[in-house]
């Protein structure tokens, strides 16, 4: 809509001082001819435009020119003041600032401190935890990463990582970088990286555009797991799975159906539940976590023996 070029390429000109309409153009998909009729449009609004032809010309905005904060409304307002606090809760660089300076133009008094971002596991200490701010500096500024990693066997390796992207996926962040080590791109989930050091060291090295999480290395092979839980475990189903993964039967019971590895994660899962789940497909699952609990009991009945 053209409403929505309009807001766009006057935020797209303030971020880059001064623009060509070839350049406009090209980035909103239209003719030059098109943006004309918008700078045109926008000045006869009164957003003062500058268009200067020649050497060195451009389009650009009257110099000193600000925008007005009922250029936005209350709820799109609060909207960037409450993003403005969520970047302070993780400690952004020089977000006090920017959330003081917003403030003071839409009239919103800081808040209370309503979010905090913590990444460290619960009970850790203080020189364990990371924060955004430090990851963002890693990322943006190309600082290689040194941190000790645990895989799902519980198998502890030093790692040398440059980091190229922090994601959030399913409940968990995750570093996606290049191993050193590995000599790959690899993901990390962050819950499993511990003593993260920032190092001075940089790289030079850039994550593909068309990168996506579920073509990495750290994808595998998913099956469908049907499981049967008791009514005890119902405070935890709707924490753990999607509303449409989770429905209730008539005798009381909770039919859970969700997409799963066939490997050690997905073993130690099932068996937290303890007694009350019950693997019904896929049968070699099934089979596995029998046998699993079947040896748990067997070391307890070894204890009693003694």
């Amino acid at each position: 809509m053209q409403i929505e070029r309009l807001v766009q390429m006057i935020f797209y000109i303030i971020s880059r001082k001064k623009v060509t309409a070839k350049e406009l153009a090209e980035y909103f998909g239209v003719s030059t001819r098109t943006i004309y009729r918008d700078i045109t449009t926008l000045t006869l609004s009164g957003i003062p435009i500058v268009s200067k032809k020649g050497s060195g010309g451009g389009i650009s905005l009257l110099d000193g020119y600000t925008l007005n904060r009922s250029f936005l409304t209350n709820e799109e307002q609060l909207q960037v003041y409450q993003g403005l606090q969520i970047l302070q809760a993780s400690n952004y660089p020089e977000a006090d600032q920017a959330l003081n300076k917003i403030g003071s133009l839409f009239n919103q008094l800081p808040a209370e401190d309503w979010l905090e971002i913590d990444f460290s596991y619960w009970g850790s200490s203080d020189d364990e935890k990371i924060t955004i701010s430090e990851l963002r500096r890693a990322i943006t500024q190309k600082k290689l990463l040194r941190f000790d990693y645990f895989n799902s066997e519980l198998q502890r390796s030093n790692r040398e990582v440059e980091p190229l992207r922090l994601i959030f996926k399913s409940h968990a962040w995750y570093i996606v970088g290049y191993c050193r080590h590995n000599q790959d791109i690899r993901v990390f989930r962050l819950s499993r990286m511990k003593r993260i050091n920032v190092l001075d060291e940089t790289f030079d090295r850039a994550l593909a555009e068309d990168f996506s999480l579920g073509d990495s290395t750290y994808s595998t092979e998913y099956v469908t797991f049907k499981l049967r839980f008791s009514p005890e475990m119902a405070y935890r189903l709707f924490d753990e799975f999607q509303e449409d993964q989770v429905k209730r039967c008539s005798s009381d019971c909770y039919l859970v159906t969700v997409q799963y590895p066939m490997n050690e994660w997905t073993y130690h899962r099932l068996l937290s539940f303890g007694p009350y789940v019950e693997i019904l497909e896929p049968v070699e699952a099934r089979s596995e976590l029998k046998k699993r609990a079947l040896k748990i009991a067997q070391q307890y009945n070894q204890e009693e023996d003694i």
